[in-house]
C-alpha cells in the first residue's frame, strides 16, 4: 500500500454527511499527489462501504459497520461482480478495506480497523522464448511488431504504452520517457535492439503525435488476433503477461532486482520480488543438473 501524508480533516468533520466527508478525504488525497487513477479506486471502495452502512452523518459510523460490511461482502460478494469468484472477491475486499481504514483513520477513529487478508497470489503466467518468437514472426504489420517488441523489451504497462508520444522517444540515447506511470511519476525505460530496429523503420512513415494510435480495446484485440495467427493460446497473450515475461527474462539474464524495480516503476521492491518465484523451475533444473552428475562425486546410495 502506498504511503502518503495527508493534511488533517477540517474542523467539525464528524458533523458532515458521510458523502461530504468522502469528498474532503479525496481532496486531501489529491493534494498529496496521489494519481487520479488511485483516487478513483478509493472512491469506489469507500462508496461501497458507505452505501452498505446507509448512515447519514460521519458521527454515526462505527467499527461495527466495517465488520458487518466485510462479513456480508465475503459471504455474498459485490453486486456488480460478473463472476462468483471467491478469490477475486477477497482480493477486491482486501483493497477496499485498506481504503476504508485510511478513510476512517483520517476521520479520527481511535479503534483499530482490521484489513481483509489478501488471497495467495496466483501463479504469474509468462510466455516462453518460442511463443514470443511466434508472435514476432506472425506480426501482420509494423504496428503489431512494434507493440510486441516494446512490451517484451521494456515491460511497459498497457496504458503507459498507449500514452507514449513521439517526443517521449530518444533513439540517440536509446531511452523512452514514461510520463503516465501508475503512480503519476515519470521514469525512463530503455530501448532494446529489436525495438530500436523496428522504431527506426516505423518513425520513417509515422507522423502522428501518439506513438501507438490505439485504444486499450484496440490493443487487446490486436494481441488476441496475433496470438491466434501465431498458434499461441490467446488467454496467455495480454499486455501484463508480456510485462511479466520481460521481468522474468531480465532476472534470468542477470539484471539486479533494484534495477528491475526501477524499470517496472514499482514503489515497493516486494512487488518486484514476485518474479523471483517464477525462476524456481530454472533453479531446480540447475540443481538437478549439478546433483545428478554422480560421476563427479563420491557420494552414492551404497556409501550411506
Amino acid at each position: 500500500m502506498t504511503r502518503y501524508e495527508l493534511p488533517p480533516p477540517p474542523e467539525g468533520i464528524s458533523e458532515l454527511s458521510v458523502w461530504d466527508a468522502l469528498e474532503e478525504f479525496l481532496l486531501s488525497l489529491r493534494s498529496s499527489g496521489i494519481s487520479e487513477k488511485t483516487i478513483k479506486s478509493y472512491r469506489i471502495g469507500i462508496s461501497d462501504f458507505l452505501k452498505f452502512c446507509d448512515k447519514h452523518y460521519v458521527k454515526e459510523l462505527s467499527v461495527n459497520d466495517v465488520i458487518k460490511w466485510r462479513l456480508t461482502r465475503l459471504k455474498s460478494g459485490f453486486s456488480k461482480s460478473v463472476r462468483k469468484d471467491s478469490k477475486a472477491t477477497q482480493l477486491t475486499l482486501h483493497y477496499y478495506s485498506l481504503y476504508v481504514r485510511a478513510f476512517l483513520k483520517w476521520l479520527g477513529f481511535k479503534e483499530e480497523v482490521s484489513v481483509v487478508k489478501a488471497p495467495r497470489r496466483r501463479v504469474v503466467a509468462t510466455l516462453s522464448e518460442g511463443e514470443v518468437a511466434k508472435l514476432i514472426n506472425s506480426s501482420r504489420d509494423i504496428v503489431d511488431l512494434l507493440i510486441i517488441c516494446l512490451l517484451i523489451e521494456t515491460g511497459l504497462r498497457a496504458q503507459e504504452l498507449l500514452s507514449l508520444t513521439i517526443n517521449d522517444i530518444d533513439l540517440t540515447n536509446k531511452e523512452i520517457y514514461v510520463r503516465l506511470g501508475k503512480y503519476g511519476e515519470e521514469r525512463v525505460v530503455f530501448i532494446g535492439p529489436l525495438t530500436e530496429e523496428v522504431l527506426r523503420k516505423y518513425l520513417e512513415v509515422h507522423y502522428e503525435d501518439k506513438l501507438i494510435p490505439l485504444t486499450y480495446s484496440g490493443l487487446y484485440k490486436r494481441l488476441k488476433t496475433l496470438a491466434k495467427r501465431a498458434g499461441v493460446d490467446p488467454r496467455k497473450v495480454r499486455p501484463h503477461i508480456l510485462r511479466h515475461t520481460f521481468a522474468t527474462e531480465a532476472l534470468k539474464r542477470g539484471l539486479a532486482l533494484p534495477a528491475l524495480q526501477r524499470i517496472l516503476g514499482h514503489r515497493d521492491i516486494k512487488t518486484t520480488q514476485i518474479y523471483l518465484h517464477l525462476l524456481k523451475e530454472d533453479v531446480k533444473r540447475l540443481y538437478m543438473n549439478v546433483f545428478s552428475k554422480q560421476s563427479n562425486g563420491n557420494l552414492n546410495a551404497d556409501s550411506v
